[in-house]
């Protein structure tokens, strides 16, 4: 008995016919030109871009309220993204901006959250640090004491980091003058008012907290 051939046309399935895995925009985090980090779709009709302050309890209670609701309503239809730009207040706040970009922005996310997640902790320890006479001047070593002796080192190497890795963060000149550059437009060009602050497509937020910010966002962007 003869097998039936079908011709080759007929086995073949259309490209357009096979759906194309969605994407999963919740895990996509990309350098913006000015090197802040965004997450989603780069190409999202909405834009919101947060400033932040990792010495800013505000800040640290904006993470833990938005950022679950944020990326399931919004960031995961692919119609809004978020992208965190640094406003450093700071030494402390600028050793953890630092600290933060270290491993790509594929570890930003997590070494972001676990940055506000333990704010309290590492916050606690600055007090006695600060009254601590004897500390370095020049800059990089001046930040680099403040990450061994305050718990942010600490709080990183649970996160996989060596301290040699995370010298190497501070001391990174592109990532210094990138965080210079947000810090500037946070505060001398948006002029936001405090942080976190907030613009939506480019125009200033007018309120702090996730009410506010959901507020600003299009009903569209769901």
């Amino acid at each position: 008995m003869k097998k039936l051939l079908l011709p080759l046309a007929l086995l073949s399935i259309p490209a357009a016919l096979v759906a194309a895995p969605a994407a999963n925009w919740v895990k996509r985090v990309v350098l913006s030109p000015i090197g802040g980090h965004v997450t989603g779709n780069p190409a999202a009709a909405t834009k919101l871009v947060e400033y932040v302050s990792y010495t800013c309890s505000h800040c640290a209670h904006f993470v833990a309220e938005a950022s679950e609701p944020l990326r399931a309503q919004y960031i995961s239809t692919g119609k809004v993204s978020a992208e965190v730009r640094n406003a450093v207040r700071d030494k402390y706040d600028l050793t953890a901006a630092l600290l933060a970009r270290c491993g790509g922005a594929a570890r930003f996310t997590g070494n972001h959250e676990a940055l506000f997640a333990n704010q309290s902790a590492w916050m606690d320890r600055l007090i006695a640090y600060d009254r601590d006479a004897e500390k370095p001047t020049d800059q990089i070593p001046a930040l680099q004491d403040i990450g061994r002796k305050t718990g942010l080192y600490a709080l990183m190497n649970k996160r996989g980091f060596t301290n040699a890795q995370l010298d190497a963060c501070i001391a990174n000149p592109a990532s210094m003058k990138q965080i210079m550059a947000m810090t500037d437009e946070a505060w001398n060009k948006i002029k936001i008012s405090g942080t976190p602050g907030f613009t939506v497509n480019g125009t200033r937020v007018e309120g702090a907290t996730w009410a506010a910010v959901q507020a600003a966002l299009p009903p569209a962007a769901r």
